[in-house]
C-alpha cells in the first residue's frame, strides 16, 4: 500500500514539476517583455520600477533550475534532491513575496515619481535628443500629449507643438492646441505600469501557491523514501 501512495506521489510530483517548469518560462517570458515594452520609456521610470521585470526574469530562471531538480528527485526517488529541491522552492517564494511586496509599495510612489521625472524631461526636450525622442515616442505610442496635457508644452514651443501631439497630421502641418491630442501622458503612462505590476503580483501570488503545493509532496516523498530506507 506504501509503495503505491509513493508511487502516486511520484508522479504527481514529476507532473507538478512539468507544470512548475513552464510557469518558470511565462514568468521569464512576461518579465522580459515588460522590460522591453517599457525601456523606451526608461528615463520616466524610476530605477527601483525597472528592477521588479528583472527580478522576475530572474525568477523565472530559477524555477526552470529548480523545476529539474525536482523532476530527477522525482525519478531517482532521490531523498538529497528532494530536500534541495523543497529549499530552493522556499527561497523562490520569498524571492516572489518580496518582489510582490516591493511592487506594491512602488506602486504607491509611481504617480509622484513619474510626474517628477516626466516635467523634468519635458524641459529638457529642446536640449537633448534622447529627451526629445523619448517624447515622440510616447506620445504616439499612447496617443497623449504634455505630462497632464498640451498645454504643459506653452513654455517649451512658442505657440506650436511637437507634431507627435496632432498623430494623423502630416510631417509639413504644423500641430496647433485645437487639433492636439487631449489626453496627458502621466495618467497614461501611470495607468499602464499599475496594470501591468497588478498582473505580475497576481501570477506571482499563483505560482508561489502552486509552490506551497510542490514544497507539501517533496517533503511526503522525502518521508516515504525515509521510511523506507529504515524498514
Amino acid at each position: 500500500m506504501d509503495s503505491i501512495g509513493m508511487s502516486c506521489i511520484k508522479y504527481l510530483l514529476f507532473l507538478f514539476n512539468l507544470l512548475f517548469a513552464i510557469s518558470g518560462i511565462v514568468i521569464l517570458t512576461i518579465g522580459i517583455m515588460i522590460q522591453q515594452k517599457y525601456s523606451n520609456y526608461k528615463i520616466f521610470i524610476d530605477e527601483k520600477l525597472f528592477s521588479l521585470p528583472v527580478i522576475f526574469i530572474i525568477v523565472g530562471v530559477l524555477i526552470f533550475i529548480v523545476a529539474f531538480f525536482g523532476c530527477c528527485g522525482a525519478i531517482q526517488e532521490s531523498n538529497y534532491m528532494l530536500i534541495t529541491f523543497a529549499a530552493l522552492l522556499c527561497l523562490i517564494f520569498f524571492m516572489e513575496a518580496a518582489g510582490g511586496i516591493g511592487g506594491y509599495i512602488m506602486k504607491e510612489d509611481i504617480h509622484e515619481k513619474l510626474s517628477a521625472k516626466m516635467y523634468n524631461s519635458l524641459r529638457n526636450s529642446y536640449k537633448y535628443d534622447i529627451d526629445n525622442n523619448t517624447w515622440n515616442a510616447l506620445q504616439v505610442d499612447l496617443s497623449c500629449c504634455g505630462v497632464r496635457s498640451f498645454k504643459d508644452w506653452a513654455d517649451i514651443y512658442d505657440g506650436a507643438l511637437p507634431l507627435s501631439c496632432c498623430p494623423h497630421f502630416a510631417i509639413d502641418e504644423s500641430c496647433v492646441e485645437q487639433h492636439a491630442t487631449q489626453n496627458g501622458c502621466l495618467p497614461a503612462l501611470e495607468n499602464a505600469l499599475e496594470q501591468n505590476i497588478f498582473s505580475i503580483i497576481a501570477f506571482a501570488l499563483t505560482v508561489a501557491f502552486v509552490q506551497l503545493i510542490g514544497v507539501i509532496f517533496a517533503c511526503c516523498m522525502s518521508r516515504s523514501i525515509r521510511k523506507y530506507e529504515t524498514v
